[in-house]
């Protein structure tokens, strides 16, 4: 019978560069800053590393475990380059921790890293899906595709363009007021509901504080067996949940798709809730960090997820339900809309701020006893795509 990662494997480490711009870092020092962070953290030299994950989009560390391995001198230990779209970081650690939790090895190492902006990527790059089904090599973007989830939302539950251009607003307006209290976020300044309602559009409704940026960033972190956690630090944090959805690119091709929801990400909830042992979601999880690509992503990711009813996500997000000391703070870091999203980086990053506020060393964000922290990932478009779900706790 299968068994679940519950309580198996603990994080004793974890590090995080800054994101944004970096024009003076190579994707090699975000790398080693952030597996240097990693290793102070959970007290261990680098020689104590017995496998490690490298989890990279753009092939910046090459084809293969080199790119990682040359960087951090890790003498001839067994490396393997992860890459599965936006989920990359969250799948580099599931690898390590899932080695762990076999008996593999003792001490397994997870490094995302990401330099989008050397390439001059803008985020403005076709998001069909391939394939051999004759569906895909539309030209499409990404804020295009996200976009039609607004309107079609807007329509199936009655908002007017004004209401449901203010509720994405009061997304990225509490996301701002978190990152600005973030010293490694790349956008630290606050922003208003009008400022965000009179942006510039990009794709109809979303304007330009609706999308996320583009970074440059690295994250890591150290996984060991559950039973030898506190021989490391005394509060290391438990992995309850790694859950992995990948969809079978039908969306497109369904005359019901809804283009409300995204099936990936409530069947990645459903799963992780089940192994995490959580009933109801909403009062058990304590903060989340989800793929807010765009506003009204995270919108539609808090239904998915059940944190709110359907169609009711309104009543939440502008009654202060995910602040950051509401109900269920959402985004405590300032999420994607305030690092941005060097692929590789994000779903590590995401649990680097979960590590902390389960600790207790969040600083100005830290959230009153979170209990159960949960990150989510979702890499491609909202009809066909791959998520993770991961859920953290003491």
């Amino acid at each position: 019978m299968a068994e679940s990662i519950k309580d198996k494997v603990a994080i004793i480490g974890m590090g995080c560069t800054k994101f944004g711009e970096l024009w003076d870092k190579s994707a090699t020092d975000l790398m080693v800053d952030a597996a240097y962070e990693a290793y102070e953290d959970a007290g261990i030299d680098p020689k104590d590393i017995g496998a490690a994950w490298v989890g990279n989009w753009q092939e910046v560390t090459g084809m293969a475990g080199l790119g990682l391995s040359g960087p951090l001198k890790l003498q001839y230990k067994p490396v393997t380059r992860v890459e599965n779209m936006c989920a990359t970081g969250t799948d580099a650690l599931r690898n390590a921790a899932y080695a762990v939790a076999a008996g593999i090895y003792d001490i397994a190492l997870a490094v995302g890293a990401e330099k989008l902006k050397d390439m001059g990527f803008a985020g403005l790059v076709s998001s069909a899906p391939g394939g051999t089904t004759g569906t895909g090599g539309v030209s499409t973007t990404a804020p295009g595709v996200f976009a039609m989830l607004a309107t079609r939302y807007f329509d199936r539950y009655n908002l007017s363009p004004q209401e449901g251009k203010r509720m994405l607003a009061h997304i990225s307006v509490k996301s701002h007021h978190n990152g600005a209290l973030h010293p490694k976020a790349h956008f630290r300044r606050e922003i208003t509901i009008e400022e965000v309602m009179n942006a510039p559009i990009i794709a109809w409704p979303l304007g330009l504080l609706d999308c996320c940026g583009v970074s440059d960033g690295g994250a890591a972190a150290i996984v060991v067996r559950a039973a030898d956690a506190k021989k490391f630090r005394p509060d290391p944090v438990y992995i309850k949940a790694i859950q992995m959805c990948v969809g079978p690119v039908e969306g497109q091709m369904r005359t019901d798709y809804d283009f409300t929801h995204v099936e990936e990400t409530y069947r990645a909830g459903i799963a992780a809730y089940a192994e995490a042992g959580v009933k109801n979601p909403r009062k058990e999880i304590g903060m989340a960090e989800v793929h807010d690509c765009f506003s009204i992503t995270e919108a539609i990711i808090m239904e998915d997820l059940q944190f709110s009813r359907r169609g009711k996500v309104r009543e939440d997000i502008e009654g202060g339900f995910f602040d950051l000391h509401g109900g269920l703070p959402v985004q405590p870091d300032g999420g994607l809309k305030c690092f941005g999203h060097p692929v590789g980086a994000s779903g590590l990053r995401m649990i680097y701020e979960t590590y902390k506020q389960l600790q207790g060393k969040a600083g100005p964000r830290q959230i009153k006893n979170p209990k159960l922290g949960l990150t989510h990932n979702m890499g491609g478009p909202p009809p066909g795509c791959t998520v993770a779900v991961a859920i953290l706790g003491l």
